[in-house]
């Protein structure tokens, strides 16, 4: 079954299905050992990772395990980072959030407003029942947006990654449909 990207639109953001001219903007943002301090996986060295980070996405897209959206600002067309729903389960009415964002637009809200958008597509269209996030302990900024929408922080992955060659924790986070509150995080 295949889940199509949606088009989704805010004030301020375009998120759309990724394009294979999106590799170049894509590989600067995971490229940056800045923005993926506390990512799962080292900076990208080859322009060649962006190409396949899109075709993964219409893989996924197209066995409906996910969907991933590329984030555009709206007044000037710029590329700032993604968010998806992956993990996709339509019998227990599930899915995983993931979300990133070029340096220059933390600060700003749009990590929130993106997923904000995201999440009330994934409620109201794929009618989940939960969705569930996972950042590393040190990621505060991270753990704050995903407060503010509403997730709970349900428990510590004790030493479950390997981020820049240091052990890491992850909190996990979860959000239940009748939790949701679609004011929430705008």
């Amino acid at each position: 079954m295949t889940l199509p990207t949606p088009e989704l639109h805010t004030a301020r953001l375009r998120l759309r299905p990724f394009t294979d001219a999106d590799a170049p903007p894509l590989y600067a943002l995971h490229s940056s050992a800045n923005v993926l301090r506390y990512w799962d996986s080292p900076p990208w060295t080859e322009p060649v990772r962006a190409q396949r980070f899109i075709a993964t996405c219409r893989t996924i897209e197209g066995e409906g395990t996910g969907a991933r959206v590329a984030v555009d600002r709206v007044s000037d067309g710029a590329f700032i980072g993604w968010c998806g729903l992956t993990s996709w389960n339509p019998d227990f009415r599930s899915a995983s959030l993931g979300y990133v964002f070029d340096a220059a637009a933390w600060g700003h809200g749009y990590a929130t407003e993106t997923a904000h958008a995201v999440l009330r597509w994934a409620f109201d269209t794929l009618d989940l029942n939960r969705v569930q996030a996972e950042t590393d302990t040190r990621n505060v900024a991270s753990a704050r947006v995903l407060q503010k929408l509403g997730f709970v922080r349900e428990g510590t992955l004790r030493e479950d990654c390997v981020v820049n060659g240091d052990v890491s924790d992850s909190w996990v986070f979860g959000l239940l449909r009748r939790e949701w509150h679609p004011t929430a995080g705008r």
